[in-house]
């Protein structure tokens, strides 16, 4: 992004007339801040796996998870989706813990159901269906832990094994 001409100018000036400057935005700690429902995509209900470690997390900062996952009814306490499209309540970020190949679809189906943010986790990477989320509104983070980027942005200070 871009500064105009104007907006830098505007800043040497506050900053000439003693005036301290914005902090930098944080678009992903403005989503994280901002969430309150995650639908997790590929949720498993084995503990020792990844995404069953991530949701627990979420869960244990606040957050409402919704399990995406056909082959289950009911992960950490939360009924099971099939699709995206079978939610029955408003979800603000989609995060994948699919491989790479299954994001297109699930894309196409997070921008159906009107989320806000795509998260693809450490190791799952699709630019186009990112950049397709991105012109539509949606907020995208690709390639990146949701629960590494909590811990790093907003401290949780309970400790979630002990709950």
């Amino acid at each position: 992004m871009t500064e105009s001409a104007d907006e830098s100018d505007s800043s040497i000036n506050s900053l000439e007339s003693g005036s301290t400057q914005a902090a930098p935005r944080d678009p992903t700690m403005e989503i994280l801040k901002a969430s309150r429902t995650i639908a997790i995509v590929g949720l498993s209900n084995r503990k020792f796996r990844p995404s069953y470690g991530v949701a627990d997390y979420l869960q244990s900062a606040g957050y409402r998870i919704i399990p995406v996952n056909p082959l289950e009814s009911k992960i950490l306490g939360e009924k099971c989706y099939a699709r995206l499209e079978d939610i029955p309540e408003k979800v603000d970020i989609v995060n994948i813990f699919r491989r790479s190949e299954f994001v297109p679809d699930i894309v196409d189906s997070a921008i159906r159901i009107g989320a806000r943010a795509i998260w693809m986790q450490e190791g799952v990477i699709d630019p186009e269906a990112a950049e397709r989320a991105r012109r539509a509104g949606l907020f995208v983070q690709m390639n990146s832990c949701i629960l590494k980027e909590h811990v790093r942005r907003l401290r949780l200070t309970k400790d979630p094994a002990s709950s």
